[in-house]
């Protein structure tokens, strides 16, 4: 045993010292100091000698592995120095240049929407409030003029919560923040002027342009004398600073049971500047969010008195902002973490 100890120890260094680079140190150490080397093998082997010959033998492995071992850090030193003075040489290293710097993360891209949206919304006399997304169907539905027989629910695939118990009122993901609105109308008395992002959900399939989880933002104004000129005159404002100022805006007569009368407004297309494109299907706009006067059922539910008092509303989704703003034709590209996307932003 002592006499393979012996050779196992010139054959390595002996290969040691003709080692010139990383690749061949990091060969050698598998070969000479690795699970499966000879010196391994051969302190495995040390429980078949007799116990004499065991002392002596175990003595003298334990040393050559740690010899074998020291000379190993001794080469690396070696090699590294070795480096590092063929490119001092070359005229290229520099100690004094700073290190490459970290990856730094930011702020999700629909999440800089919302801060943005609502950034312009605070600087016009609004108030950025949040709410529960786990809703009660009144203030989902009936609270907005929208009852149990009302059509407009098919056009929301609800989520619903299930509940056992008899006499408790259904609750559901909430499929619109406009249920924060009926909340908020409920809650405090006018003079009122409220923006309420957040989370929604529609029990729907995922495509290029729908998710079972997205972002709106709602607004409410309710006051003495509010008009239609009030709401347009703020929405465009809003247009002209996300936008653009020569960004071109359009209203046209829509539909909501919560308002009475509607609208819905688009903007000229961001890919065609209006002259007619596949994305806006040839007609030069595109719509961004609905609105109108607040329906006068919906106030006296809140306890406010629609003589006395008028407002208006409107809610726009909040993915639909980026992906208009920067041609994107796909809504799933903010879900899928795909860090090659998100970095753009």
């Amino acid at each position: 045993m002592l006499q393979q100890l012996r050779e196992l120890e010139q054959s390595a260094l002996t290969e040691l010292e003709a080692v010139n680079d990383a690749k061949e140190l990091e060969l050698w150490r598998v070969r000479y100091l690795g699970k499966k080397s000879q010196l391994t093998q051969a302190l495995r082997g040390l429980a078949a000698l007799p116990v004499a010959e065991r002392k002596t033998a175990g003595a003298r492995a334990n040393q050559l592995k740690a010899e074998l071992e020291a000379a190993l850090g001794q080469k690396e030193l070696v090699l590294r120095n070795s480096q590092l003075s063929v490119a001092s040489e070359a005229g290229y290293f520099d100690v004094s240049l700073p290190g490459r710097p970290y990856p730094v993360g930011h702020l999700h891209p629909i999440t800089q929407t919302i801060y943005e949206v609502c950034d312009i919304f605070a600087s016009l006399g609004f108030q950025v409030v949040e709410g529960p997304e786990v809703e009660w169907d009144y203030y989902n539905f009936e609270a907005l003029n929208i009852p149990e027989e009302h059509p407009a629910r098919d056009s929301m695939s609800t989520s619903w919560v299930d509940f056992k118990a008899e006499g408790v009122r259904p609750m559901l993901l909430r499929t619109h923040t406009t249920s924060l609105t009926a909340r908020m109308i409920e809650a405090r008395k006018p003079p009122i002027r409220l923006v309420e992002p957040g989370r929604v959900y529609r029990y729907e399939a995922s495509d290029a342009t729908h998710s079972p989880m997205f972002h709106q933002i709602d607004g409410i104004a309710i006051d003495t004398g509010i008009t239609m000129a009030d709401l347009k005159g703020t929405l465009y404002e809003f247009a002209r600073r996300f936008f653009g100022e020569n960004r071109g805006v359009r209203f046209r007569c829509d539909y909501f049971p919560f308002v009475e009368p509607g609208v819905e407004m688009a903007i000229e297309c961001t890919v065609c500047n209006g002259s007619g494109c596949r994305l806006c299907g040839h007609s030069g706009w595109i719509e961004i969010l609905g609105a109108g006067m607040a329906h006068p059922r919906v106030l006296e539910r809140g306890g406010i008195d629609p003589e006395v008092y008028s407002g208006f509303a409107f809610g726009m989704g909040i993915d639909r902002m980026p992906m208009l703003r920067h041609g994107i034709d796909d809504i799933r590209l903010f879900y899928n973490n795909d860090l090659r996307f998100l970095s753009q932003f």
